[in-house]
């Protein structure tokens, strides 16, 4: 199958979901795809029992394509840029504790509740794994996703100091989970933990992205305040998140943050004198036609990982019960600081609940899973990943704006 072909598929298949969401489901987009594709994805597994469907040749395809990669490498840094582009810094440095709070210490106490839940889980159903495995599956499953939470909270009706502090937190805390992540990835293939190797990957990581972010976002902005040619300057933007996306994964920095970063810089940084109102108005808005679509792509390729999936009864089980550890841990992680320094938040107890329900999951947790090493215990977190996943964007998402009511 060449490049284009399974481009061709999957714009179809885009244009095709949005079409019937938009006639007959009418749900908010991302969760409209999401729902559509996984029925696709249960008919094509299904169909070697009633239908004469190449179902293995079309499993080798969906593992041949490295939907990990696809997410990491390329759909997440457009996305990014465009969720800091669309995003209102005065608004979001308002609830700058509590998405600093949650973004930093959430994500590491969250992937420490989620690893010890996780590995008792496993010892009382007779489940051999490592301890490893348990942090690794707290670290990938523990950062909200910014694309899932951007897709859902825009047709939430969600208060909008609530709303900018789950989208700050969903911004940044993605990076932190990643560089969680990759140190215990890096002890699992070595056997060896060191804390000076934890903070020099951290430091390299996450501080690195934020500066290379901040040096690509003003570097944009001295482009585009030296021109008012609005196709020059859209191409301008493009550019920078290739090039800076691919530059920072070289650099073993964190791309994610820098383009949020460098995302928030062109959206909101001296923004009059950089564009013209005509020429911030094709921005925005081939950004936004970007976004669109690669929601769409993401959400499908999301779905497309049931098929690949092997399925056992004790497995399933898991899965089911690790969505309740998710739940519990995420309330825990938001309730704590919020009841023992209630003065470092100010949250109301009604908001808290929306932060804590809010938290949605996405394709960055099933990249992050995907991209381990084959083994027994990666398929376990695989289905379990996936169900928080599935459980996260179809019943979170739907319920997210009744609760905020």
């Amino acid at each position: 199958m060449t490049l284009y072909f399974a481009l061709t598929i999957l714009i179809c298949l885009s244009a095709g979901f949005a079409f019937l969401n938009q006639h007959l489901l009418k749900l908010p987009f991302v969760i409209g795809i999401f729902i559509l594709s996984t029925m696709l994805s249960l008919f094509i597994i299904s169909s070697k029992l009633w239908l004469n469907l190449p179902v293995e040749e079309i499993r080798s395809y969906i593992e041949l394509a490295h939907i990990d990669k696809i997410i990491l490498n390329f759909l997440l840094g457009f996305l990014l840029f465009a969720g800091g582009l669309h995003t209102d810094w005065n608004k979001l440095k308002l609830q700058i504790r509590p998405i600093a709070t949650f973004a930093l210490a959430g994500v590491l106490l969250s992937t420490l509740l989620i690893a010890f839940l996780f590995f008792g889980l496993m010892q009382l159903l007779n489940l051999q794994i490592d301890f490893i495995y348990c942090l690794i599956f707290g670290a990938l499953i523990s950062p909200t996703d910014p694309i899932a939470v951007l897709g859902i909270l825009k047709q939430a009706n969600v208060p909008p100091r609530t709303e900018y502090t789950i989208i700050g937190e969903s911004l940044f805390n993605d990076g932190i989970g990643v560089v969680v992540f990759i140190t215990l990835l890096d002890t699992l293939n070595t056997g060896l933990f060191s804390f000076s190797h934890f903070g020099t990957l951290f430091f390299q990581e996450a501080v690195g992205g934020i500066v290379m972010g901040l040096v690509m976002g003003y570097s944009l902005y001295l482009f585009l305040k030296s021109v008012d040619h609005y196709e020059t300057e859209v191409l301008l933007t493009l550019a920078f998140v290739m090039a800076g996306y691919t530059f920072c994964n070289y650099l073993h920095i964190s791309g994610a943050l820098a383009m949020v970063v460098m995302g928030l810089m062109v959206g909101n940084f001296r923004e009059s004198l950089t564009m013209s109102t005509h020429t911030k108005e094709y921005v925005h808005k081939f950004w936004e036609l970007v976004d669109v679509i690669l929601n769409a792509i993401l959400f499908i390729l999301i779905a497309f990982v049931l098929i690949v999936i092997e399925f056992k009864t004790t497995y399933i089980i898991v899965g089911i019960i690790s969505i309740l550890i998710i739940l519990v841990s995420r309330f825990i992680i938001v309730y704590l600081p919020h009841k023992v320094v209630p003065n470092l938040l100010k949250l109301t107890n009604k908001e808290a609940t929306i932060i804590s329900w809010g938290g949605l999951r996405g394709g960055l947790s099933l990249a992050l899973v995907l991209s381990l090493p084959d083994s027994e215990p990666k398929n376990i977190l695989l289905i379990c990943t996936y169900f928080c996943v599935l459980f996260s964007i179809v019943v979170q998402g739907l319920t997210i704006k009744k609760i905020a009511k």
